[in-house]
């Protein structure tokens, strides 16, 4: 394929060594052994193609505008970011909703009476007005070049990093997608159990501790009480509260949450810092592990995230991360959003590049 030909080969120290062996050999020996020599380039190859997951790779834009795309997504996502910090946790959320419904193709994005944001889960996304608005500053400065599932990945980084979560190179090359249906949305809720994560998580390609990475996401943004009002009062319909839940973070999250209220509070997914938390000052706009300590001192909100820091498959990757510096978990974090990032890509030929993120081109 074209763009796969446009690659600069990095071969790894195993890759030298291959060739390494098939370049010494006399030419009578190398004749014989052209079966070796492609066996030993085949291999090349698939390395280098599972290094770049398939056609994506990094600076795909470089030399196909005459501006640095990266730069003007990060000139308006950063400054918004500092007046609106409610974009990080909308455009971490909108990624995730987007690459788990038929893949990274910013099908999220289009509009329709049956489309995927009439679904159910996705009532409550935003962001779709800051996809816009980057997407039109590159189509004034590069015009049909740049796909909306690539803006969504780039500007997602770039709010991490304005949220202190770090800057971390993200692979560009998607293509839009041409359908999208609510029917197809089928997203795991904040009661769903950890064994039932797992498994939707690795359907995807991502391993069990790259969810729980992903699930730190939660350290920014808010929840509605709706949501988990059943562990302040009724879980499992035991009339009494999740057991697992730190009593005094129950008795604060009932004073937001009434039972009889008709109106559906917020509450901040991390704890950090609330009137209820003793453990230090606060880290809701802020990416970093945060999250985990609160859910190993039983302070998770939602009942999956409380119970990462409960279950067999997870508490030790919890405990890790709460544990470690800051520093480890951004890094685990930003390597486990590039891997999201390449599920289920369209690539190449396939899809389209949407002139507005909204509609496709016909």
């Amino acid at each position: 394929m074209f763009i796969f030909l446009m690659y600069s080969l990095h071969f790894t120290p195993i890759n030298r060594a291959i060739l390494s062996s098939i370049s010494i050999q006399p030419y009578k020996k190398m004749k014989m052994s052209a079966a070796a020599v492609a066996l030993a380039f085949a291999l090349v190859l698939a390395n280098f193609a599972n290094q770049c997951h398939g056609a994506l790779q990094e600076g795909f834009y470089k030399g196909k505008c005459n501006v640095d795309v990266e730069k003007i997504v990060s000139g308006i996502i950063t400054p918004l970011v500092g007046q609106k910090p409610w974009i990080t946790p909308a455009l971490l959320r909108m990624q995730f909703h987007d690459c788990f419904v038929k893949g990274c193709d910013a099908s999220i994005l289009l509009d329709g009476s049956s489309s995927e944001k009439t679904a159910p889960p996705n009532l409550s996304v935003r962001g779709y007005d800051v996809i816009d608005l980057v997407k039109a500053a590159i189509e004034k400065m590069c015009p049909g070049v740049v796909s909306c599932a690539d803006v969504i990945v780039m500007a997602t980084r770039d709010a991490v990093a304005a949220s202190k979560g770090g800057w971390y190179s993200v692979q560009t090359g998607r293509r839009d997608g041409l359908v999208s249906l609510a029917t197809n949305v089928n997203l795991p809720g904040p009661s769903v159990s950890v064994e039932n994560s797992t498994a939707i998580f690795n359907s995807k390609g991502i391993s069990t501790e790259d969810m729980v990475y992903l699930l730190g996401g939660h350290t920014v943004g808010v929840t509605h009480c709706s949501l988990f009002k059943d562990r302040l009062y009724n879980f499992n319909n035991t009339g009494r509260p999740d057991p697992t839940m730190q009593p005094s973070l129950a008795f604060f999250l009932r004073l937001r949450c009434p039972q009889s209220s008709t109106v559906d509070n917020t509450v901040n997914l991390d704890q950090g810092g609330s009137s209820a938390d003793l453990l230090g000052e606060p880290t809701s706009n802020t990416v970093d592990n945060s999250f985990y300590k609160q859910i190993v001192f039983h302070r998770g909100v939602l009942q999956i995230d409380q119970a990462l820091a409960l279950h067999q498959l997870t508490k030790d990757t919890v405990n890790t991360v709460a544990f470690a510096p800051n520093d480890y978990f951004l890094t685990k974090f930003q390597q486990a959003m590039v891997k999201l990032g390449a599920v289920e890509v369209l690539t190449d030929a396939q899809g389209e590049i949407r002139k507005s993120c909204r509609a496709t081109n016909f």
